[in-house]
């Protein structure tokens, strides 16, 4: 499912209007991303939770010539699944 998909399916479950679906969903979807850029986490409860993690510096290798690269240390977003939607895939 994109983006437009699931506007599509919020829109019908709810009956509003797709522009204000649309809005809600990039709003929503903006807001994760400056809060955890900043150094936030996001609990969305039963969802699940948005944070920054970070990586270690550490050697890496070039797939072509096999030398030995050094891989700086970084922040990356990460996404861990709330128990309700563990739940929910599980039993699918």
């Amino acid at each position: 499912m994109n983006k437009g998909e699931l506007i599509d399916a919020v829109a019908s479950s709810t009956e509003l209007p797709k522009n204000v679906i649309d809005n809600v969903v990039s709003a929503t979807i903006d807001t994760v991303m400056e809060t955890v850029s900043e150094g936030e986490k996001v609990t969305l409860i039963g969802f699940g939770s948005f944070e920054p993690r970070d990586r270690k510096a550490r050697d890496g290798r070039n797939p072509k010539t096999g030398e030995v690269i050094k891989i700086p240390a970084t922040t990356v977003p990460a996404f861990s699944a709330g128990k309700a939607f563990k739940e929910r895939v599980k039993d699918a």
